[in-house]
């Protein structure tokens, strides 16, 4: 991989690779953008396959964080750190005191948090060696139920665009993913009166999906599920060549980053009629949350899920732009996110004496 021609295509910051041998961390923090402020960003730790890949993941994830802070209103950057480590077998307090003097030897232009492979309590011990970190376990924890109303609301927002309603009542809605966020979802959905197909890699997650109301179907056959609504609450890339002539929905909205495994594939989905809510805007009330707890006043859940309720909002309004510019969703709410980055640079011009 040419590294400096992949950063220079995307206007990339910083990339920082991380290793510790006594607990065999080994790392890669991105730094995207930080125009609107330090780079706010989760870590994600997972059994890559290979080095390359866990460098492209992290680019991927912390460009989309620059977007996501953005388009929340957000003054954060974007950035991200991955782990190279197996999260059922791998975590140790070792490993993540070495992570958290990583990221304080970024002087507090990384900000960490929560993300796939994680949970509040190793940002605990990543607090002991940094304050640069979020999701503590005695302040806001784990983001995942403000993610998923998050994602509830922005499903509302697309339903109405698409369907001429948010009402999500007697809609089949395709769950891919039953962790914590998509549990949470699932929840919402059938509090709103909706069918639910849930599906995951991991059988107990279907089964706790089942037990809240969902109807399991295999892994491999999601994508061909008759419904009205496809939530991607896995990981990312699943709408790519292969999956979307398979789609029977007429919406996608879920938790999932990077859903589109290339840009080109917002364009495929329109071309089927099918219509997408951009993963960044739907996904918005994880960061939204941590945001929340380090803002000065303190954490309050009351604030995090007031704000995360704007979500519908703001798609709304990606969806107004796409239609005023002639664009496709995903153009939108990159137009949405970069015009306010590119507003504040602009503003910056003007010298503020320290």
């Amino acid at each position: 991989m040419e590294l400096f021609k992949y950063m220079a295509q995307d206007d990339y910051e910083q990339v920082v690779f991380g290793y510790d041998r006594v607990s065999g961390l080994k790392t890669i923090i991105v730094l995207h953008d930080t125009t609107l402020g330090p780079a706010l960003g989760g870590l994600r730790i997972w059994p890559y396959k290979c080095e390359e890949d866990a460098l492209v993941d992290a680019l991927r994830l912390a460009r989309g964080m620059t977007y996501k802070n953005s388009a929340m209103g957000l003054n954060y950057g974007g950035g991200k750190a991955v782990m190279i480590a197996d999260p059922k077998k791998d975590k140790t307090e070792e490993l993540f005191r070495a992570f958290g003097r990583f990221v304080h030897s970024l002087g507090g232009r990384y900000i960490t948090a929560e993300d796939v492979g994680c949970a509040a309590e190793d940002m605990g011990i990543i607090r002991q060696e940094t304050p640069y970190v979020g999701g503590l376990p005695d302040v806001s924890g784990n983001p995942s139920t403000v993610t998923a109303f998050g994602v509830f609301r922005a499903m509302m927002a697309a339903a109405k665009h698409a369907f001429g309603s948010d009402d999500l009542k007697g809609k089949k809605v395709a769950v891919q993913g039953a962790g914590n966020v998509g549990q949470s979802l699932i929840k919402h959905l059938i509090e709103a009166g909706a069918t639910v197909y849930v599906s995951d890699i991991f059988p107990e997650k279907v089964d706790q999906a089942v037990n809240l109301g969902a109807q399991a179907v295999e892994s491999d056959k999601i994508f061909d599920q008759d419904c009205d609504i496809f939530a991607p609450c896995a990981l990312g890339a699943i709408l790519n060549d292969d999956t979307i002539p398979r789609l029977k929905a007429k919406v996608i909205c879920g938790s999932a980053n990077n859903q589109l495994l290339e840009p080109r594939h917002g364009a495929a989905l329109a071309e089927r009629g099918i219509l997408y809510a951009p993963d960044f805007i739907a996904n918005g009330g994880g960061v939204i949350n941590v945001a929340q707890e380090l803002s000065e006043g303190g954490y309050c859940e009351k604030r995090a899920l007031a704000k995360a309720a704007q979500i519908y909002d703001i798609l709304t309004r990606v969806f107004a732009i796409a239609k005023e510019r002639n664009i496709y969703p995903h153009e939108a709410a990159d137009f949405l996110a970069e015009e306010r980055i590119r507003k504040a640079l602009e503003q910056k011009k003007m010298y503020l004496p320290k």
